[in-house]
């Protein structure tokens, strides 16, 4: 592969396109990529039409697409820059309800993913957001070159399967196994083939933990619920953990258990992120015990290595996502170093594994 397929430019830095309706966040971000030394901005688009077009003409390795903008929209320039030259693409999303049901359907749509503007479209202050976004066009970027299927696509391949039976069980009665999930860059796609593929009368509650803001997981909570027989909801203080029920972490806090019912708090992050998969999955272990199945999806950092390992020595059993179909395999690689993971798998074949140790637990 030349230099040039890996998607860097002649000179050996990334090439972004940034695509934002306003001259002021065009600028700004702008030049905060240009002050990082492995990233180029080679042109700015003022729309989703100008996006799509300066795509074709240009070959950005990376995008930063904002969510609203006149003419077309972020998620419809997603979907046909998708359709016509896969490239990695960044949604910048203010923290609205609105704006997090159109970031996680360009999520659905194939965008890589997304960081928040602090504080609404126009935002002053899109500097403290700047260690995330550079973090992840590289990771993006990266994660282009690895899959290496054309110029700058980024997608593992997703199969949905038919749903796995479960064992039968009362449905809202109170769980004596539970099933947490904890995941990152790439986790909602992940989550939503994992749930659409659960059967009817899963005996067991479920804890998701994904990296999100507040709006966005209440948001990911009602995307799951649609797609799924399990009945998915955001978090709430003193929920109780209740057969064929999934509760989704609440962005920025963290998500704990005692007496059978979960808790939040927003202690000091972990990991650098709150919620925090370590968090949530050390205190279920704690409870549950060998009745608990733990399971780590794609993500960067390390969060959910030390949880999954406290869920295997107190005798729950353990699932890591394979490289191949994880978008970012630092978390499940993190797992897998500790040497705590029973099965390693493509992410087609998890719900089915849950399900199995479930029944054979």
């Amino acid at each position: 592969m030349t230099v040039v397929e890996k998607g860097i430019s002649g000179n050996g830095k990334i090439k972004a396109l940034v695509v934002d309706d306003s001259a002021f966040m065009r600028v700004v971000i702008s030049d905060m990529l240009n002050a990082e030394p492995e990233i180029e901005v080679i042109g700015v688009a003022r729309n989703g039409i100008e996006a799509v077009a300066k795509t074709k003409t240009l070959s950005p390795d990376v995008i930063t697409m904002d969510v609203e903008m006149p003419k077309m929209n972020g998620i419809e320039a997603v979907k046909q820059i998708m359709a016509e030259k896969k490239t990695p693409i960044i949604m910048v999303s203010g923290i609205t309800k609105k704006n997090a049901d159109v970031t996680l359907e360009a999520l659905a749509n194939g965008a890589f993913d997304f960081v928040t503007k602090p504080s609404g479209t126009l935002s002053l202050d899109i500097d403290k957001v700047r260690d995330e976004l550079i973090a992840k066009i590289k990771s993006a970027h990266a994660s282009a070159c690895k899959i290496g299927v054309g110029r700058g696509t980024h997608e593992a391949p997703i199969h949905f399967y038919a749903r796995t039976q479960a064992p039968p069980a009362e449905p809202g009665r109170i769980s004596r196994k539970v099933i947490v999930i904890g995941s990152s860059t790439g986790g909602p796609k992940s989550l939503d083939a994992i749930f659409s593929a659960f059967p009817d009368g899963i005996p067991a509650g479920m804890l998701v933990v994904q990296h999100m803001p507040p709006y966005f997981t209440k948001s990911l909570a009602e995307r799951l619920d649609s797609h799924s027989h399990v009945h998915v909801k955001e978090a709430e203080d003193g929920d109780a953990i209740t057969n064929g029920f999934a509760l989704v972490a609440p962005g920025d806090y963290h998500m704990t258990l005692n007496s059978r019912k979960v808790h939040m708090n927003q202690k000091p992050k972990v990991n650098a992120v709150r919620p925090s998969v370590d968090v949530t999955m050390q205190s279920i272990a704690k409870t549950y015990g060998s009745n608990v199945v733990g399971v780590i999806l794609t993500g960067m950092g390390k969060d959910g290595a030390v949880g999954m390992k406290a869920i295997k020595e107190r005798g729950g059993k353990t699932i890591a996502c394979d490289e191949k179909t994880s978008i970012i395999f630092g978390m499940p690689k993190e797992a897998i170093k500790l040497g705590c993971i029973d099965k390693v798998l493509p992410l087609h074949a998890i719900a089915g594994e849950i399900v199995k140790s479930l029944r054979s637990g």
